[in-house]
C-alpha cells in the first residue's frame, strides 16, 4: 500500500547550512527528530555498521530485541511490507538518535529543547532522558505489534495519505464529495500551508487522488499503517492498557514540543500523554514552528533521513536548517580515507 514514489515535497527547495554559520552569542538550537517515512538500507547501512555512536546504539537494541536489527533491516530492505515492521523502526530510531550523538561531539551543538514530529516523538523523548534507549526500544516494538493487532481487526482499509500544493478549500471540497458519499475520513496532519496528511480508506484512494489533481494539488505518498487519525481513539486505549502502562516515563532533562499542539513539555505527564495522543491526534508542524520561535530558536538540527520537515517553507523561512543525516556523518571519514592515500 505504501507507494515511495514522490517522497519531496515540492513547494520548498532544501536550503540547508553548516554548522557554526549562525551567531553564537544570539542562536539557540533546537534538535528535531523526522517523521519516519520510506528509507532505504543503502543510505544508512555503512553508518549503522561503522559509526561508534550507532555500533552501540545497534548493541543496545539487539539484546533488548534478541535478534540483530542491523541484519534482518537489512535482509529486508526490498520488502515493501517491512518498511514499518518494528526493526526496520527500531533501525530508524536508531539512526536518527546516533546521528544526533554525532552532531553533539562532531559539530558541538548543544540544543536548548528537541522536538519530534510523529513517530520523531519516540527519538525525542529519547534524546530528552524521558526514557533510556533501551525502554524506547521495546516501546516502539511492542507499539509496532500493538497498532499491527488492532488494524487486522478494525479500520482494516484505512491508510494515511499525503497531498501538497493543496489549499484548505480545495481540500475541505475534496473532503465533501466523500462526505456526501458516506465515506470516512480525517486530516491526520498540518504540515504546510497546502500541505496535509488524510486518512481514508484504501479502496477511494485512487479517486481522491484523481480528485487532487484536478484540484490542482499534488498527491505524494501514503502510508500503511494509517496515523494521527481521531476516530482510532480505540487504538489510543488499547495503546495505554497493554504497552504504555509498562513504562515508567521521567521528566524530560530538556523540554520537549509536543507534536500535537506545540506545547513546551517539561514534566513526565505530558511527555506520556504526547506519546498517547500520537494515534489519535493530528500532528501538527506549524504549531511546533511557532513554539520553537517563541523560545527563541534560530537553529534547527534535523536528526535523520528527512525530506519533509526540514524542508517545507515554515520551517526554512523560520530557521536556519543543519540537516544532520548519514552522508554528512560519513564525509570526515571519506577526507581521512583521501588523506591516507595522498600520503601514500
Amino acid at each position: 500500500m505504501t507507494d515511495p514514489q514522490n517522497t519531496e515535497p515540492q513547494n520548498a527547495e532544501p536550503r540547508t547550512a553548516e554548522a557554526g554559520t549562525a551567531d553564537p552569542e544570539t542562536s539557540r538550537t533546537a534538535m528535531v527528530f523526522p517523521g519516519m517515512g520510506p528509507f532505504r538500507f543503502t543510505d544508512v547501512g555503512e553508518f549503522l555498521l561503522t559509526n561508534p555512536h550507532a555500533r552501540r546504539r545497534l548493541a543496545i537494541a539487539d539484546e533488548v530485541m534478541g535478534y540483530s536489527v542491523f541484519d534482518r533491516y537489512r535482509q529486508s530492505d526490498a520488502d515493501e511490507e517491512a518498511q514499518y515492521a518494528e526493526h526496520t523502526q527500531i533501525a530508524f530510531l536508531t539512526v536518527c538518535l546516533s546521528l544526533a550523538d554525532w552532531a553533539e561531539e562532531t559539530l558541538g551543538e548543544r540544543p536548548e529543547l528537541c522536538a519530534g514530529p510523529s513517530f520523531g516523538q519516540r527519538a525525542a523523548v529519547t534524546y530528552a532522558g524521558a526514557l533510556p534507549f533501551e525502554e524506547t526500544v521495546r516501546l516502539t516494538a511492542e507499539l509496532a505489534r500493538c497498532e499491527e493487532e488492532y488494524f487486522r481487526q478494525e479500520h482494516r482499509e484505512a491508510v494515511t495519505h499525503c497531498v501538497i500544493h493543496t489549499p484548505e478549500e480545495r481540500l475541505q471540497e475534496a473532503l465533501a464529495e466523500l462526505d456526501a458519499e458516506g465515506e470516512w475520513h480525517d486530516v491526520s496532519g498540518y504540515i504546510d500551508q497546502g500541505f496535509y496528511l488524510v486518512s481514508l480508506r484504501e479502496p477511494v484512494l485512487d479517486r481522491f487522488k484523481k480528485r487532487i489533481g484536478e484540484l490542482g494539488g499534488y498527491n505524494m505518498y501514503t502510508m500503511w499503517p494509517p496515523v494521527h487519525a481521531p476516530a482510532f481513539g480505540a487504538l489510543r486505549r488499547k495503546a495505554e492498557e497493554e504497552v504504555l502502562g509498562g513504562f515508567e516515563v521521567a521528566d524530560p532533562k530538556l523540554p520537549v514540543v509536543a507534536d500535537q499542539n506545540g506545547e513546551l513539555l517539561t514534566g513526565a505527564e505530558g511527555v506520556r500523554t504526547m506519546l498517547l495522543d500520537t494515534f489519535n491526534r493530528p500532528i501538527r508542524w506549524p504549531d511546533m514552528v511557532d513554539t520553537m520561535r517563541e523560545q527563541g530558536i534560530t537553529k534547527v538540527c534535523i536528526a535523520g533521513p528527512d525530506n519533509l520537515f526540514g524542508r517545507v517553507n515554515r520551517t526554512v523561512d523560520n530557521f536556519e536548517v543543519v540537516a544532520i543525516d548519514a552522508r554528512k556523518a560519513m564525509r570526515p571519514r571519506v577526507r581521512q580515507r583521501s588523506a591516507r592515500r595522498a600520503r601514500r
